[in-house]
């Protein structure tokens, strides 16, 4: 695999669970099939949206196991594996590759606020313990940690390893800055859901999203209209879905996504603690919101 084979709308699943409350394998695969369904290019399991800060060793492995038996090798699959430690990281990274992951993603997480070294530190013992790609993952909503596009340059220069760059702070700014300055050599992907005709005008190889669990041939829709260099067919397609877009967003990904699988007819469960489910006032504006799109 090349890292140009990771492209288009990249679906990041959820982490089912059923009513003790353990990973629902069975329902994750369901959620799988159903984005491949509606076209995703690649999937991309415990991110964000996937709750993968919250699940112990075991169940983080199940479910990584579960999703690369389920993909099949029918689109890539990149395995986010960021721990609180470089350690933990680095452990998550061997096992992803180890079960076939054809990437995997680093976000930079920790408690105290890092320096630009120790980042640039965490990213060199990542990429020395593996042999796949690394999807540089820029998230300071989650992380606590905004990298600078000269520090993420930098490390994708120090790093034969890394070769793709996530950017999700919401700024097209930092996109065209990526394109231009990185001339082209490194494929860069939108994650602010918002900003995703946007971002593929402005050069973006992909956008990484989890709204593909609710909607994916509207996304995979916008997606082929700025292929075929469609823009007015673009701007509606992207207007089109763009309120479940900021709802999703605005609600949180976990929240929101798992109680919009369940208005689909998909029982995803609740969310993990400290996190909670959507309110009865939620649930109708999405399921209105919804209903729009059928």
């Amino acid at each position: 695999m090349t890292t140009t084979s990771i492209h288009g709308i990249i679906g990041y699943t959820v982490t089912p669970f059923d009513a003790q409350g353990a990973p629902d394998l069975e329902t994750l695969g369901l959620s799988i099939e159903r984005m491949l369904d509606g076209g995703v290019h690649a999937i991309a399991p415990l991110g964000s949206a996937g709750e993968g800060p919250y699940l112990d060793e075991r169940e983080w492995a199940q479910v990584a196991e579960h999703t690369l038996r389920t993909v099949a090798g029918r689109v890539p699959t990149v395995v986010s594996v960021s721990d609180l430690t470089t350690a933990g990281t680095v452990q998550r990274a061997q096992r992803a590759e180890a079960l076939g992951a054809d990437a995997v993603m680093v976000l930079p997480v920790a408690y105290w606020k890092l320096s630009a070294d120790e980042i640039r530190r965490h990213f060199r013992a990542v990429a020395d313990a593996i042999g796949i790609p690394i999807m540089l993952y820029n998230n300071p909503g989650t992380s606590g940690i905004d990298m600078p596009v000269d520090l993420i340059l930098r490390i994708v220069d120090e790093n034969e390893r890394v070769t793709m760059v996530k950017e999700s702070t919401g700024d097209i700014q930092r996109m065209h800055q990526l394109y231009l300055r990185a001339e082209g050599r490194v494929p860069f992907y939108n994650g602010c859901n918002p900003m995703a005709l946007e971002a593929f005008v402005a050069g973006a190889t992909g956008w990484c999203t989890a709204a593909p669990n609710l909607i994916p041939t509207l996304n995979r829709q916008l997606y082929d209209a700025v292929c075929q260099q469609d823009l007015a067919r673009a701007k509606a397609v992207f207007y089109r879905q763009l309120p479940v877009l900021d709802f999703i967003l605005r609600g949180g990904l976990p929240t929101t996504v798992k109680a919009g699988l369940s208005l689909l007819g998909l029982e995803a469960g609740a969310p993990r603690a400290p996190l909670t489910g959507l309110d009865e006032t939620g649930r109708r504006e999405l399921g209105a919101l919804l209903a729009d799109l059928q």
